[in-house]
């Protein structure tokens, strides 16, 4: 097939949507197919470059401030004139059999479902992101930006659209409804194999901590709706029992309130905020603790499953149905309880600090889960699968 990988977020990019767009476009044509991905430029990364047999084209764009509305987060966007004619050349010169699409609110993926809606192409969007914010000003505004310009946008090309977990199955059935062809669910894909390649002495090093000391580790760039603070709030509970435990954030920090908070209940000692790092350092960071902890919201994503693949314990709050099909066991595989349950989290982070036998069993658990339902692999069948029936099927003008 002739596929087409559509996402705005792509590396040298860090984030979970980027590193699997990437994952899945080298997968593709590792498996034999022609890929062309279409992203928006980034730091100096070349305006076209060829990678792994895939073809990379980085259109000019401009990247939002900052603020509360984007959800403290960079959103690039590529729409300038000339953007569709060109899209339509290099479009055209390809011929895609299929476009996979990340990210229903991005404007590349409105311009590649123009085109393919013109040509006839059949899409598969891939949605890893809710229009939501905390704040309820802000939550009316999504909810009337998913209304008023998202699912217009989508009811052009009628995509099927890739359910990852049962939260953004809702949020689709309440947001969508009638604007897209149908659903699949795939999981978010991990490499079990290069997560597994990390160093633990390396990774104390990079945070500086001392091999003996207890460490958290929470992976994830920090944003409203992932903000930390639970994890912070929780911190007294365990230093009262652990007082040389070590909090390590690692991701770029949209939003420092959990900073403040740790210096309002005297734990910021406790707290080391690393920022973005390299994706290789990844691997050596997870290598060296002993729990990650990553309350983000609704859902369980990649820095989630990432840390299960390598075995390390995850708390967090999150349901154990987060994945439909796959069953997760409380205290077996991971360690969940509700959202906004501080006390809950403080309780599940001493248990697994306090017992290295069962810290040891809960990661090769988690490890085994991984392998079986997420590994990249298999995430990759499926996605192929999805798009040999699309390109098949041609683009079908019926909604469900």
């Amino acid at each position: 097939m002739r596929i087409v990988v559509v996402n705005n977020f792509f590396p040298p990019r860090v984030g979970g949507s980027s590193h699997l767009s990437d994952s899945l476009a080298r997968g593709y044509a590792r498996r034999g197919h022609q890929v062309l991905v279409l992203t928006a430029e980034y730091g100096d990364a070349p305006a076209e470059e060829v990678r792994e047999g895939v073809r990379i084209v980085r259109f000019p764009a401009k990247t939002l401030p900052e603020s509360r509305i984007n959800v403290s987060f960079d959103l690039s966007f590529a729409t300038r004139p000339g953007l569709a004619r060109r899209l339509d050349t290099i479009l055209d010169e390809f011929g895609p059999d299929v476009v996979h699409q990340h990210g229903q609110f991005m404007d590349l993926t409105w311009a590649s479902g123009n085109y393919a809606r013109r040509r006839g192409v059949p899409t598969l969007l891939s949605i890893h992101t809710r229009l939501e914010n905390p704040a309820a000003h802000y939550r009316r505004i999504f909810r009337g930006l998913d209304a008023l310009i998202v699912k217009p946008m989508m009811r052009r090309h009628r995509p099927r659209l890739v359910v990852m977990d049962t939260y953004m199955q809702d949020y689709i059935t309440d947001r969508y409804r009638g604007a897209y062809r149908d659903t699949v669910a795939i999981p978010v894909g991990v490499d079990p194999v290069w997560i597994r390649a990390g160093d633990a002495a390396t990774g104390r090093e990079l945070i500086g901590v001392e091999a003996d000391r207890p460490l958290i580790v929470s992976v994830g760039h920090v944003i409203p709706l992932r903000d930390r603070v639970g994890i912070v709030e929780a911190l007294p509970a365990v230093l009262e029992k652990h007082p040389d435990a070590v909090l390590a954030v690692v991701g770029r920090v949209y939003y420092n309130h959990f900073l403040t908070r740790a210096e309002e209940l005297g734990v910021s000692h406790a707290v080391r905020s690393l920022g973005a790092v390299p994706k290789a350092s990844v691997p050596h960071l997870l290598a060296a603790a002993d729990v990650e902890c990553h309350e983000q919201g609704d859902g369980l994503g990649t820095a989630t499953l990432e840390s299960m693949a390598a075995g390390v314990p995850v708390v967090g709050w999150g349901r154990l149905d987060n994945f439909p099909g796959v069953e997760l066991v409380e205290g077996r595989d991971i360690h969940l309880c509700p959202r906004g349950d501080v006390r809950g989290l403080g309780e599940r982070l001493l248990r697994v600090l306090g017992d290295p036998a069962a810290r040891a069993t809960i990661g090769a658990s988690a490890s085994r889960v991984v392998d079986e339902h997420f590994a990249l692999e298999r995430v990759l069948d499926k996605h192929l699968d999805t798009l040999a029936d699309l390109a098949a099927a041609g683009n079908r003008t019926s909604v469900r």
